[in-house]
């Protein structure tokens, strides 16, 4: 069985670092599913949901806010803005999080100063967490 070295770091932490047999991740190009001996590249990052397979077949996943993918040879490395492993999200406050995002955009509607591209950005982030918390209370039960 062949299996690729996955690593993803925040400038807060490593959140996981081991051997795996797939990763899905969101990229600007669209949704990328990477196997071992994958293509070398390199990819920027978007709000959603990374999935990985481990050796057991037990799957891993996580939200990501943004950042960087990068695939080589033997590895890869997500260097993510935030990310957070589906069991440390609390849906209840992820779901108060999306509410407020969404009530600033409605509010950043209205006015012409206001930072419109990182209300948008933070109200994706709330929807990426809400996804991963339902997604994985499915899987677990």
């Amino acid at each position: 069985m062949s299996l690729i070295k996955f690593e993803i770091v925040t400038p807060e932490r490593v959140l996981t670092k081991e051997m795996v047999k797939s990763i899905t991740t969101p990229t600007k190009e669209g949704i990328i599913t990477i196997l071992p001996r994958h293509i070398p590249l390199v990819g920027i990052l978007v709000p959603g949901i990374i999935e990985y397979k481990r050796e057991n077949d037990e799957i891993g996943m996580m939200s990501v806010s943004g950042g960087f993918v990068e695939v080589l040879r033997e590895k890869v490395v997500i260097l993510a803005d935030t990310a957070e492993r589906a069991d440390e999200i609390d849906l209840e406050r992820a779901e108060q999080a999306r509410k407020r995002a969404e009530e600033a955009k409605e509010r950043a509607e209205n006015q012409s100063d206001v930072d419109f591209a990182g209300i948008t950005a933070q109200l994706e982030k709330e929807l990426a967490r809400v996804k991963v918390a339902k997604k994985w209370r499915n899987i677990r039960r």
